[in-house]
C-alpha cells in the first residue's frame, strides 16, 4: 500500500531510499466535450491528485499543472502542451500523468510519436490513471500491447465523428442565416434575445456609414480615409472591439499598433453583411487535424438576404463594389480620388481609360493601347475638357426632361434621391451633430487617460507596480494621449467646417431611367461654368459609365434612379 501524501505543487513527502520524480499534471478539456463534469478541469485535478496521495509508487514532487481549456487534442500545437515539453526538454520534469489517452492526444500519429519516440527519448515516464492504465516505467510492455493502439485509433475517429457532426450542425445554421462567430462584424453586435442574430452597434455602425460615404460620395481613397479615421482618433475595429471589454485577438492589431488600416477599410467595403445579410462560410480549417484556414469560394458562401438591419443600403454597397473593380488610384499626395476616377471607360475594348497631362492639357488615353499593345486597340484620345462638357451637356439635357436646373441635384449633395444621402443640408446637420458628439468622447477619454498617467508615479512609489512595469504603462499611455491630444484639434476643426451654413434644400426627383446620351464634340455647346459645378459624389450616384469612342464621341450611360439610393 503506497504512503498518504500531501500533494501541492512543490511540496512533498518521501522516505530517503524513494526516487523523487518531478511531475507534471496534464489537463486538457475541449469545447466539444461540453458540460460533462467527468471531463471538467477539477474533476481531472481531483483524479491525478488522488493518484498521487494514493497509487504513485515512488517519491515525486509535482511540478506543476499543465492546463489546456478549450483546446483540441487532435494535434499538438496545444499552449499548456508544448510549455510541457519544452519543460521535459529542459529537464525540468520527467514524469508525466493524465486522466487517459484521449485527454493527451486524438491524433493516432502523434499518440505514437509522442509514447514510442519522444518520451523514450528524453526519459520521461508515462502515465495514465483511467483506462486503459499505463506507466511507462513500472510496466513498460503495457504501452506495446494492442490495447494502446486500439484505443487511440477509437479516440482519432471519435474526433472525426464529432468533427463532422460539428461541421453539420454548422452548416444547417448558416444555411438558416444564424450567426454562429464568436464576435460580431465591427457595426454590430450579438442580440441580447438571440445569439445567432445581430443588431445595430450604433456607435460602430456611424463608422461605417461615414466609410462609405467618404469612399463612394466624396471620392476619398482607402488610405486617405485610414488616415482621417486614425486623425479622429476612432478605433480601430480590434482595438474597438478590446476597449468593449471583448477577449478579441488579431495579429494585424499588434503591428498597427491598433490604428486603421486601408485593409481594414477595404474588408468594411467589400462586406455584404453591412447589407442586411448573413455572410458566412468565407474560411473554412483543412480537416479536424490540419487546423489552417483556407479561403473558400465565393459561390460556396452562405449568404442568406434580409437577416438583420443593414448599416448602408443595398445601392450604396454596390456603388462601393463597382467603385473598387474599376482604376480608382489616388495621385501621390492626395487623399480623394479624381472625378472621373472609375467612371470613364473606352467604349471598344471596355477598359478604364488613362490619365496623362501634357503641355498644360489634361487628355485621357485607352489604357489597353497604351499599356499592353497598339494592334489590341486604338488610341480612343480627348481632352479632360472635353469629356467634363460632354459630362455638362448630358447632365443638362436628363435634368431638363425632369423640368430641373443642375444646381438642383447639386445640393443634393452627391445623393440620386435616395434614403442614405438625402440632401446636403441634412447630411451636414447630422455630421455637426456627430462631430460634437465625438469631441465630448475624445476629451473624457483624454481626461481619463491623463489621471491614468498622473497616478502611475504614486503606485510605483507605493510599490504596487515595478520600475520596469511604471515606464512601460506610461509610455502606452502618453501615446494614446497624443493621439487624443491630435484627435481632438482635428475634430474642433472640422467642427468649425460642419457649422458651415447649408445650402437650401432643392427638389429629389427627376433623372429617372438608364438612358444613354451621345456627345459629339463641338457639334453641341456647354457652357464651362456647368462643366466646373459638377460634383464626383453626384456623378457616382447617376452614372453607370462614360464611354469613349474614336473620333471623340463620348456616350454616357445613366443608372435607372427607380433603382438607386
Amino acid at each position: 500500500m503506497a504512503r498518504k501524501r500531501n500533494v501541492r505543487e512543490g511540496v512533498h513527502r518521501l522516505s530517503p531510499e524513494d526516487r523523487v520524480w518531478r511531475v507534471a499534471a496534464y489537463i486538457r478539456l475541449s469545447r466539444e466535450d461540453g458540460n460533462d463534469e467527468s471531463l471538467s478541469v477539477t474533476n481531472q485535478k481531483k483524479i491525478i491528485v488522488g493518484y498521487l496521495e494514493d497509487g504513485f509508487e515512488g517519491g515525486f514532487i509535482l511540478v506543476g499543472y499543465y492546463i489546456d481549456d478549450g483546446e483540441t487534442g487532435t494535434d499538438h500545437d496545444r499552449p499548456a502542451f508544448q510549455r510541457m515539453i519544452r519543460d521535459m526538454e529542459a529537464g525540468r520534469i520527467d514524469c508525466i500523468i493524465c486522466k487517459n489517452l484521449s485527454r493527451m492526444f486524438r491524433n493516432y500519429a502523434d499518440q505514437g510519436y509522442f509514447l514510442e519516440k519522444v518520451f523514450p527519448k528524453h526519459r520521461t515516464r508515462f502515465i495514465t490513471v483511467s483506462e486503459p492504465k499505463l506507466d511507462s516505467y513500472l510496466h513498460p510492455e503495457t504501452l506495446f500491447g494492442l490495447e494502446v493502439p486500439i484505443n487511440g485509433l477509437m479516440n482519432d475517429r471519435f474526433a472525426a465523428k464529432t468533427s463532422r457532426d460539428i461541421r453539420e450542425t454548422f452548416a444547417a445554421k448558416r444555411r438558416k442565416g444564424e450567426f454562429i462567430g464568436a464576435f460580431a462584424p465591427y457595426g454590430y453586435k450579438r442580440s441580447p434575445e438571440d445569439k445567432n442574430k445581430l443588431c445595430i452597434d450604433q456607435e460602430a455602425a456611424e463608422v461605417v456609414r461615414d466609410i462609405y460615404h467618404w469612399y463612394v460620395y466624396e471620392g476619398m481613397s482607402k488610405n486617405g480615409i485610414a488616415r482621417r479615421l486614425n486623425e479622429l482618433g476612432v478605433l480601430s475595429p480590434a482595438a474597438y472591439k478590446r476597449s468593449k471589454g471583448l477577449r478579441f485577438y488579431c495579429p494585424q492589431m499588434e503591428k498597427s499598433g491598433g490604428l486603421w488600416s486601408p485593409r481594414a477599410v477595404t474588408w468594411i467595403l467589400k462586406n455584404q453583411v453591412y447589407t442586411g445579410a448573413m455572410v458566412q462560410g468565407r474560411q473554412t480549417v483543412i480537416s479536424y487535424k490540419v487546423h489552417e484556414k483556407v479561403a473558400v469560394p465565393k459561390e460556396d458562401w452562405y449568404i442568406v438576404p434580409d437577416r438583420h438591419e443593414p448599416i448602408v443600403p443595398e445601392a450604396l454597397f454596390q456603388k462601393a463594389a463597382r467603385l473598387q473593380k474599376a482604376d480608382t488610384r489616388t495621385a501621390p499626395g492626395e487623399r480623394k480620388r479624381h472625378l472621373l476616377s472609375g467612371l470613364i471607360y473606352c467604349a471598344d475594348c471596355g477598359r478604364a481609360m488613362t490619365r496623362q497631362k501634357t503641355r498644360g492639357i489634361v487628355y485621357f488615353y485607352c489604357r489597353t493601347y497604351r499599356e499592353q499593345s497598339k494592334g489590341a486597340c486604338t488610341k480612343h484620345t480627348i481632352r479632360e475638357e472635353a469629356v467634363l462638357k460632354a459630362l455638362a451637356w448630358a447632365i443638362r439635357e436628363r435634368l431638363a426632361q425632369a423640368d430641373l436646373l443642375y444646381g438642383a441635384a447639386k445640393g443634393r449633395g452627391g445623393g440620386w434621391g435616395g434614403a442614405e444621402e438625402a440632401s446636403l443640408p441634412a447630411r451636414q446637420e447630422r455630421e455637426a451633430s456627430r462631430l460634437a458628439e465625438m469631441l465630448l468622447q475624445r476629451q473624457e477619454e483624454l481626461d481619463k487617460v491623463n489621471k491614468i498617467i498622473d497616478g502611475l508615479y504614486g503606485d510605483w512609489k507605493e510599490g504596487l507596480i515595478t520600475k520596469e512595469g511604471y515606464i512601460r504603462l506610461k509610455e502606452k499611455y502618453s501615446v494614446r494621449a497624443g493621439q487624443l491630444e491630435r484627435a481632438v484639434e482635428t475634430i474642433r476643426s472640422q467642427c468649425g467646417e460642419a457649422s458651415g451654413e447649408p445650402s437650401k434644400e432643392e427638389d429629389q426627383d427627376g433623372l429617372k431611367g438608364g438612358a444613354k446620351e451621345d456627345w459629339e464634340g463641338d457639334k453641341k455647346a456647354a457652357p464651362d461654368c456647368a462643366a466646373e459645378a459638377l460634383d464626383r459624389g453626384f456623378l457616382v450616384s447617376v452614372l453607370q459609365g462614360i464611354y469613349v469612342h474614336e473620333g471623340g464621341r463620348v456616350t454616357i450611360e445613366f443608372i435607372p434612379g427607380d433603382k438607386e439610393a
